[in-house]
């Protein structure tokens, strides 16, 4: 629910369409036609472009490629490789499983990457560590292992890595077993937070950090106990290893994450490096520590207030490994600072910076100093790496780009190298995008976007429908986003607003909604409603609303306040907050934020207006929500649909089998758009004009 991933919800991964030979450097591009509407068919078209890997020599960078396969109904992500010139790019993964996580060992020999292949369906998909040499034959498998590697690293000497593995479950059913339909043990349960989406129930599982020695194959367990370890980093020598962990009585009891260091070898003893309540790395922002290329400096994120990591802004630190006091590198700057990455000198530090729409890629001063733009502008920068001679690249987006690796030089002049989408592109007409700001009812500005439909005409208003983003820590950025475009291609215009609760304003204006879900985030998002009526863009006859995760509920606050909406999707929602202390896994989240029900009746009763007044909601809605979600649990939408369903609303629940928070299996992912696109138009089109832009 209010997780910074959920925003990932409302966007599913891009597709690759085709198999492309490996040897290929491009697609071969479509015969020239007029450009179209965008289509659902196109979510097989699109290609998700990740996490950027750059070789030693900074002649090639490594990447990820995903896309929908309508054969076996399943996402799959290969690996490619391009040259940072751009006179090259290679596919160099074909398995039907997908790849993750390339990386170049030190010395330029190895492409390693995380994989479940040739593991038998129903068997538990394990995923484990795989070496592909580049001089040629087929990737090896070097872990076989009963639990998954999620994480690792290569030692800066390239004979070992460091490696996250979850335990094995030791109740789950082996293939043969539930061949012989074995009944399965009771689930036991004795944890405070005993669940996670995804993960289901929780019991002793762990995930803990091991050594991979590369030459003998040999694996050893650094740290065995009761605790998760996470986002290991290793000292320049190879001697040393640095990672995040909750320690303490019960972990699960808070969310102070520390930084600890150990020597690299069987039996040492960690300890902790910097024990304070500001956590350290926390592992759900993907912050990883990064040792100076001297090794006396550890450069790593903190959260900059205590107990409030949703809330919170994450700040840029640097502290002497051998002791002294930690030092935050950007003081005063009041906005979330992530993935910090020395320079080869180590005289200075690269880092994403979030703020108000926009992600950059900064630099700042060792010493200290102001931090300066190394690439900036209207566009979202999710990842960067940096070679051993300084050579840079980029993962950008922008709001008609989606999602490509580019070189960066020293002028700040961007080289494509991926080129994915390119071709596709081409094809398709998109919806201007312009970003806009409007004042609240407080005078509060609020910034957000607005969508023009594709063919538009000012000399009319448009049907126009207001998303909103979950979270609810997160913000709607210069980033593409093919929900909205889908909709602009079926004559919609979208308005888009990031809300109190936020990120990328600053710390008060995320705990703007601090024990007060659906008030003032509600008025910032009628905000730029109001200010697309006024600007004659939207029809205010014709308002539809709808987001997922904390989107989904600030949609259930609108409707039950606002009753201009005459259609409305609210997708994996939670109206009665009573209903989810101890139904989801953000145990923590309440207790710290609203505090016990039977204390804090109240507060949860108000936060929960929209199922306490439901009587007041008139808007047909449309409830999703995927089986297995225990981020925002069924029961949670069943509840609000039911009461609607009880007054004779006009309502529909639609239950995806199998998924969890995020839905994943591409059908359920166009069937989910298509249901989208049906309810808005059945409210809001005249039904000469409804769905005409596209089909389905």
């Amino acid at each position: 629910m209010k997780n910074i991933c959920a925003l990932l919800a409302l966007l599913p991964l891009a597709a690759l369409a085709q198999t492309t030979p490996q040897t290929n450097s491009q697609t071969t591009p479509p015969t020239a036609a007029a450009p179209r509407p965008l289509s659902l068919r196109d979510l097989l078209r699109l290609r998700d472009v990740a996490d950027p890997q750059l070789a030693p020599d900074g002649q090639w960078v490594a990447y990820t490629v995903s896309r929908a396969d309508s054969t076996t109904d399943k996402r799959d992500a290969d690996i490619w490789m391009a040259r940072t010139d751009g006179s090259q790019n290679l596919r160099l993964t074909t398995s039907a499983a997908s790849e993750s996580r390339p990386r170049f060992s030190p010395d330029g020999k190895y492409l390693s990457f995380i994989s479940s292949r040739g593991e038998p369906e129903g068997g538990g998909g394990e995923a484990q560590l795989w070496l592909l040499n580049r001089a040629g034959g087929e990737a090896e498998k070097v872990t076989k292992l009963k639990g998954s590697v999620s994480d690792y690293e290569w030692a800066p000497d390239g004979q070992r890595v460091a490696l996250i593995i979850r335990d094995a479950d030791p109740d789950s059913l082996s293939a043969g077993q539930k061949a012989q339909k074995k009944t399965p043990p009771p689930i036991v349960i004795d944890r405070f937070q005993f669940k996670q989406d995804v993960d289901g129930y929780l019991t002793k599982q762990r995930q803990h950090l091991y050594l991979f020695d590369v030459a003998t194959r040999r694996l050893v367990c650094l740290t065995p106990g009761a605790f998760d370890e996470h986002l290991p980093a290793w000292s320049p020598d190879s001697k040393q290893l640095v990672f995040s962990s909750k320690r303490g009585a019960d972990p699960d009891r808070h969310d102070n994450y520390d930084l600890f260091i150990m020597d690299a070898r069987a039996g040492a003893t960690a300890r902790p490096l910097l024990a304070t309540e500001l956590p350290e790395s926390d592992p759900r922002y993907g912050s990883r520590p990064a040792f100076s290329p001297d090794g006396r400096t550890l450069a790593f994120a903190q959260a900059a207030v205590p107990n409030e990591t949703i809330y919170g802004v994450h700040q840029l630190v640097l502290l002497p490994v051998a002791g002294g006091p930690a030092r935050v590198l950007t003081p005063g700057l009041d906005r979330n600072m992530s993935r910090p990455q020395w320079s080869p000198d180590g005289r200075s530090l690269y880092f994403l910076l979030e703020d108000d729409r926009a992600e950059s890629l900064m630099r700042v001063p060792a010493a200290g100093g102001k931090p300066e733009t190394v690439l900036a502008g209207p566009r979202e920068i999710d990842a960067f790496d940096v070679a051993r001679d300084g050579r840079l690249v980029v993962l950008s987006s922008q709001p008609q780009q989606p999602a490509e690796v580019f070189g960066l030089d020293k002028k700040g002049a961007l080289r494509p190298l991926s080129r994915q989408n390119d071709a596709w592109l081409k094809t398709v007409s998109l919806g201007a995008v312009e970003a806009v700001q409007a004042k609240s009812k407080d005078g509060t500005l609020v910034s957000g976007f607005v969508v023009r439909p594709v063919g538009y005409q000012a000399v009319r208003a448009y049907p126009t429908l207001l998303r909103i983003h979950g979270g609810p820590v997160a913000q709607f950025g210069y980033g593409f986003s093919f929900e909205w475009q889908y909709f602009a291609a079926n004559g919609y215009a979208v308005v888009a607003a990031n809300p109190r609760g936020s990120s990328g304003r600053g710390l008060a204006y995320s705990r703007g909604i601090w024990a007060d879900w659906g008030n003032k985030d509600t008025d910032d998002v009628l905000a730029v409603v109001n200010y697309a009526v006024a600007q004659g863009l939207a029809d205010p006859a014709r308002l539809g609303v709808g987001g997922w995760s904390y989107g989904g509920i600030l949609t259930d606050q609108v409707i039950a306040r606002d009753a201009r909406f005459k259609a409305a999707v609210s997708g994996a929602s939670i109206a009665n907050v009573l209903a989810g202390y101890g139904t989801d896994q953000y145990i923590r989240d309440y207790e710290t934020e609203l505090g016990t029900p039977w204390q804090n009746p109240d507060v949860y009763q108000r936060v929960s207006y929209p199922f306490f007044h439901a009587d007041r909601i008139k808007t047909p809605t449309l409830f999703v929500c995927g089986e297995k979600d225990f981020n925002v649990p069924l029961l949670n939408t069943e509840q609000l649909y039911q009461a609607l369903r009880s007054m004779n609303v006009p309502t529909q629940l639609v239950i995806y089998p199998g998924q969890f928070h995020g839905i994943s299996t591409p059908s359920y992912v166009r069937d989910r758009y298509a249901r989208y696109l049906g309810w808005y138009n059945q409210y809001l089109m005249p039904k000469t004009t409804a769905g005409t832009g596209s089909g389905r």
